[in-house]
């Protein structure tokens, strides 16, 4: 048996736990899967570095209304899987050796399961290391989910784990789920010259963002890809040549490979957390205070396996506020959930931050809105832009921003000076006058969607006077 003075389960942002406080600790870093984690492996950055020559492909398709006449000639899919691989796959292996030639730490991989009390199993190529700790964080991450009638048919399947290391580009694609991770796929893939099949159980693409941004984006979608929701899949059949859905309807789907987007789940299963006494939500989530404890004393986690944000920029505050609070059990700080923002990189990309129209309407806020087209800006002129828009959610009579939404190009940076905004505490009128905006920038979408907002008269007027 190994004692450490911590023991940490999950090498992505886990793996950023080791500080400096810790050089005179003892520390393993286990790790079931790739070293590094899903983002750096099988999520974020691999999909990103497929999505950029996407959005080169699908704008040489646009310049048409801007006087441009360009084609895409084809697309050298095993020349840009190889380039994307053959930068992350050195990270991933140098990250597995720093921390195995550290001189206070050692990495275990394997599958990590509890015994007791910061006390469990690590099976490492079969050899069982007993590990015990001081302190252990919970940093496992996720799995794909995967239906039953997909599991249980035996018909081969992708899931983002596996769907970006394929060897040839498929003619026809089924991807099974119509949110996020559908959506970024099926922008690679329909760019790249694959047709596409999108099947989701609601009644929008990215059900879960603000209603109208989600139908604008549906009406988009359908007019790239084939779109079928509020679909139900009864049975799966096909073989290595090519795979069939059927549906409740009577209806079916054909392609040559199926990729299945319905969602991840908390690597919390059948690893004896209750044997540790951590307590699990019912989704399998671990359950957290606000300073990252988990019911178990001693026990931490963060990130994807216990947040209700599956989103990286979320598990790396996490990790930085318990890496504090391992070290200064004396002056614990709280992880800060109040303005998460996030982006889906489809085409047009979407991005979002706080509450939707529906929410804040739900909570009982005197709601009013503006819905600003890029099309009605300099920038969007230059662009010849029909779809973007920037969708602000405040109150009427604080002049609080409480949600920001928009769809179009570069919305994951240009919703940035909104985050910071409400997190700065600022008023909308603070933050449309209160500050020079770049003309003609396509940043002025945001700002004429601030001014655009019929706040009450005696809203918070705490901006510098323009006069």
């Amino acid at each position: 048996m190994t004692h450490y003075d911590l023991a940490i389960i999950g090498s992505g942002s886990g793996n950023s736990l080791v500080t400096r406080d810790f050089d005179d600790k003892q520390v393993a870093v286990i790790e079931a899967g790739i070293f590094g984690g899903t983002c750096l492996n099988v999520g974020c950055i691999p999909t990103k570095m497929y999505v950029y020559p996407a959005d080169v492909a699908t704008a040489v398709g646009e310049v048409g209304r801007l006087g441009v006449d360009a084609h895409v000639d084809g697309v050298r899919w095993r020349e840009i899987r190889d380039r994307i691989f053959g930068r992350i796959d050195p990270i991933s292996a140098g990250g597995l050796d720093y921390r195995r030639d550290g001189d206070n730490t050692t990495a275990l991989l394997g599958r990590a399961t509890f015994t007791g009390p910061r006390a469990m199993d690590v099976d490492v190529e079969g050899t069982i290391e007993h590990v015990t700790a001081d302190q252990v964080v919970i940093a496992a991450g996720t799995h794909a989910d995967v239906p039953p009638e997909v599991a249980e048919s035996g018909v081969p399947f992708h899931t983002s784990d596996t769907i970006m290391r394929i060897d040839e580009l498929p003619r026809r694609l089924l991807i099974l789920g119509s949110g996020f991770i559908g959506a970024e796929f099926a922008h690679v893939f329909g760019a790249f010259g694959t047709e596409v099949t999108m099947v989701g159980r609601s009644n929008a693409v990215l059900r879960h963002l603000d209603a109208d941004i989600s139908q604008r984006f549906t009406e988009l979608a359908r007019g790239r890809w084939d779109v079928r929701l509020e679909t139900k899949l009864v049975k799966v059949t096909g073989d290595a040549d090519g795979v069939r859905l059927h549906f409740a309807d009577g209806t079916h789907a054909d392609g040559d490979l199926l990729l299945v987007a319905t969602g991840r789940t908390a690597n919390t299963r059948g690893v004896g957390l209750d044997l540790a006494g951590v307590e699990l939500h019912d989704d399998g989530r671990v359950k957290v205070d606000a300073h990252g404890r988990t019911t178990a004393e001693g026990v931490w986690a963060l990130g994807d396996v216990s947040s209700p944000y599956q989103l990286k920029h979320v598990a790396n505050h996490e990790a930085r506020i318990v890496a504090h609070n391992l070290a200064h059990p004396g002056d614990l700080r709280p992880i800060d959930h109040r303005f998460v923002p996030e982006a889906v990189f489809t085409h047009p990309q979407v991005a979002a931050v706080g509450l939707t129209e529906e929410e804040a309407r739900a909570a009982g806020h005197d709601v009013v809105t503006k819905v600003q087209d890029y099309g009605d800006t300099a920038y969007g002129w230059a662009m010849e832009d029909r779809t973007g828009v920037c969708k602000l959610v405040a109150e009427r009579t604080t002049g609080q921003l409480l949600g920001a939404h928009i769809m179009g190009h570069e919305a994951s940076m240009l919703i940035q000076p909104l985050v910071q905004g409400m997190y700065a505490g600022q008023t909308v009128r603070e933050m449309a006058q209160g500050q020079y905006w770049i003309h003609p920038a396509l940043t002025e979408v945001v700002e004429n969607a601030l001014l655009g907002l019929q706040l009450a008269p005696d809203a918070d007027t705490r901006v510098y006077p323009l006069q």
